[in-house]
């Protein structure tokens, strides 16, 4: 809780460096902890003069300040609010140094709510501020809160970086306060590693330039911490007592409550143990008494005055769009006729456009009710045609194999002088069964009664020659094997032959009819 403190502070201090000469007064540090309700009723009228003067930048300061208080008093919401406030104001105002403090101050908030990658977009967005403005001090203490994210993290490499970069920052314009700080915060890295002789050199350090009261007690404290972890008891009890006497006189309970908790765990270290279980007590009276009911009383005093800024920020925000409520509402009653004006003409239109389509649709459907009627009859005249055409040819066929088996036997004869003239007939017969005039005519009707079957099969197997396609033809239209044979001009054993090679073409498994599987396509 310290380091927030401490930070706040540091950040009021830069804000007072870009201000200037500022027509409002920063709130000493011990008004955030003496007084905190009465602080912040000031910080409320300096808002509210600010308003009245209309002066926003002003206005957004007290914001921020106002934000600071509600963040060192705990109210982490109420803090963010203020502070997102002031942040809107000095970004519409072009006061980059300002938007930049308070990108430090939001992302501060971000880390102790737990939401590390927030708190980092803010602080890489302050020093981009800060880099574009050449603001060594702004950078400096933007680089040491990101230093400290990283340290929280247990990255140390990374914190150590950053921390560096600070103090080099601070060194070049000779910022003691803000060194100071650094050494402090490489001190704690260090003590984090147990490296405690580092530890022990960068907080003496911190304590050498630090002048401020509040700032030295937690340095001391943890210069009594480094002492306890080596085994110095007695230095470091004297490191403690010296925070412990500095938080008296500040009146800091926090510190007031460590500084005994600190003497109760060095003196039970060394086995005296009344005298630990003595500070114990101290340490659990005072940390009590930071919850007493005055600060209970003191919370809920500055809840209530939140809650009733909050309400009056509404009210004025009711109060202003109520003028233009009026307007807005007799516009929309125009726009809402105007709109039922539109609407009607648009029914009216589109009603007429669907009388429309529903004619043109009853009599394209009445076209092609009459096309399939026609289609289906052709289809059907087709099928006979294909049906017949396949009659003749099995029938010349079958004409042409008596004729055939016939001459066998006159050419089985002795009377050479005939044998001649019929093996010329039988020529002529044996060429017409393979004639491909009568397939071509087969194979157009074939088409189109059985509409894309040869597309698919093609597309199943394209190595087919035009013999298969003749007998995928007739098996799909369920002839039998005679009448096939008798077609193709071949033996029955000829005919399951060609249906065994056909098989194969086709990749069909055995046991997998042939027929069935044609019709599927």
């Amino acid at each position: 809780m310290r380091f927030v403190f401490m930070v706040i502070c540091m950040a009021l201090t830069i804000q007072l460096r870009a201000q200037g000469d500022a027509p409002l007064k920063l709130l000493a540090e011990e008004d955030y902890t003496s007084a905190p309700d009465s602080s912040f009723l000031l910080l409320k009228k300096e808002y509210n003069r600010a308003l009245e003067k209309k002066d926003p930048i002003a206005a957004a300061r007290t914001l921020q300040r106002m934000g600071q208080l509600c963040f060192h008093l705990g109210h982490y919401p109420q803090s963010l609010d203020y502070h997102l406030q002031a942040g809107d104001i000095f970004r519409q105002q072009g006061q980059k140094a300002l938007q930049a403090a308070n990108l430090n101050d939001i992302g501060l908030l971000y880390f102790y709510n737990k939401q590390e990658p927030l708190a980092c977009q803010q602080y890489e967005a302050a020093y981009a501020i800060y880099n574009e403005l050449h603001d060594q001090a702004g950078t400096a203490a933007t680089f040491g809160n990101i230093g400290h994210l990283y340290e929280k993290e247990q990255q140390y490499d990374s914190a150590f970086y950053f921390q560096r970069q600070a103090l080099h920052q601070y060194t070049r314009i000779d910022d003691k306060k803000g060194s100071a700080k650094i050494y402090e915060n490489l001190g704690s890295i260090h003590e984090d590693l147990e490296k405690y002789d580092s530890a022990q050199y960068y907080f003496s350090k911190a304590l050498e330039l630090n002048d401020n009261n509040i700032a030295r007690i937690e340095i001391l404290n943890n210069m009594g911490d480094v002492l306890r972890k080596t085994g110095h008891y007695q230095e470091g009890i004297a490191q403690t007592r010296k925070a412990l006497i500095l938080a008296l006189e500040t009146n800091e309970q926090h510190q007031l409550s460590g500084a005994y908790r600190d003497l109760a765990k060095s003196y039970n270290l060394m086995g005296m143990h009344d005298s630990a279980y003595y500070y114990l007590e101290l340490s659990r009276k005072y940390l009590l008494d930071t919850y007493s009911d005055e600060n209970s009383k003191q919370v809920a005093l500055l809840q209530t005055v939140y809650d009733i800024e909050k309400k009056n920020s509404e009210i004025e925000r009711l109060v202003n769009t109520r003028k233009t409520t009026r307007i807005i509402t007799v516009a929309i009653v125009v726009v809402v006729l105007l709109l039922v004006v539109l609407g009607l003409l648009i029914i009216s239109r589109q009603r007429l456009k669907i009388k429309n389509e529903r004619m043109e649709s009853l009599q394209h459907r009445h076209k092609y009710e009459t096309a399939e009627v026609k289609l289906k009859e052709e289809l059907e005249t087709k099928s006979k045609e294909l049906s017949t055409y396949t009659l003749h040819i099995i029938q010349k066929n079958q004409l042409l194999e008596d004729l055939r088996n016939r001459l066998d036997e006159l050419i089985k004869d002795d009377k050479r002088d005939q044998k001649k003239q019929l093996k010329q007939i039988l020529t002529q017969i044996n060429a017409s069964f393979n004639h491909d005039e009568y397939w071509v005519e087969f194979r157009n009707i074939f088409e189109q009664v059985h509409q894309s079957f040869f597309t698919n099969l093609k597309n199943y197997c394209d190595t087919l020659t035009p013999n298969d396609l003749r007998l995928v033809a007739l098996l799909k239209m369920n002839m039998g094997s005679n009448d096939i044979a008798t077609l193709l001009g071949i033996s029955q054993d000829s005919l399951r032959v060609v249906r065994y090679r056909l098989r194969k073409k086709l990749n069909l498994a055995q046991g997998e009819s042939l027929t069935v599987f044609l019709q599927s396509l």
